[in-house]
């Protein structure tokens, strides 16, 4: 079994109030075989959305190739605008190597609700998928449900949101489970009703313009 153990710390800026928050990167990052375009940091895969949305909502230039000028764009523009990311996976052994989030057994988790308590200023969890198995909402409610705690829903369209309220302190945190910024999620992306109206609106709409007009108002 390969064991795919997350390659990278959380980077938490000193004064973040949001985090990102999913699950593994691809097992290629676990190994360091990087393909042409990967940049070797969180959601570095040339394969993944996240960066390109964020490039396009914030018109940041980024640079999509593997040198560390890529990486220091990415943590200026997380320093300047105080976010963080902390995946919630810290291992997962793996039959088959891939990228699946389905493909993971034996996980070991991250402790968001720590990190939380250390980072004092978070208020807002940024989940890059859902409540489905395995998805980084799935494990958060695992943790919650070791302490007791649960979230409580605030809006169940998609992107669903909910609040937890942390029993040592009274703070407020939201979640919001966006639709996942992976190719694998294009298809439940068209299957989703309002993206079903956006492009009877503007056919030429695409998957990725739908993601970038549902994170802009988040980050």
């Amino acid at each position: 079994m390969f064991l795919h153990t997350h390659p990278y710390p959380p980077f938490i800026p000193e004064f973040a109030t949001k985090l990102i928050v999913g699950t593994l990167p691809p097992p290629r990052f676990t190994t360091g075989d990087l393909k042409e375009g990967d940049v070797d940091f969180c959601y570095g895969s040339r394969d993944g959305q996240l960066w390109p949305i964020l490039n396009t909502i914030f018109d940041l230039d980024l640079k999509f190739e593997t040198t560390r000028e890529a990486i220091a764009q990415r943590k200026n523009f997380l320093k300047d605008r105080g976010i963080g990311i902390c995946d919630i996976v810290e291992s997962a052994g793996r039959e088959k190597v891939d990228a699946s989030d389905l493909g993971m057994q034996q996980v070991v988790l991250r402790d968001i609700l720590e990190v939380l308590r250390v980072n004092s200023r978070i208020d807002t969890l940024l989940f890059t998928g859902g409540n489905s198995k395995n998805g980084p909402e799935y494990f958060f409610r695992q943790l919650l449900k070791r302490e007791g705690l649960s979230l409580k829903i605030i809006s169940s369209e998609v992107p669903r949101i909910h609040e937890l309220r942390l029993p040592d302190s009274n703070r407020i945190i939201t979640t919001v489970s966006l639709t996942a910024p992976s190719g694998a999620a294009n298809r439940a992306v068209g299957s989703l009703q309002r993206y079903k109206e956006m492009k009877a609106l503007d056919p030429k709409l695409t998957t990725i313009d739908f993601r970038i007009a549902q994170y802009k108002p988040f980050f």
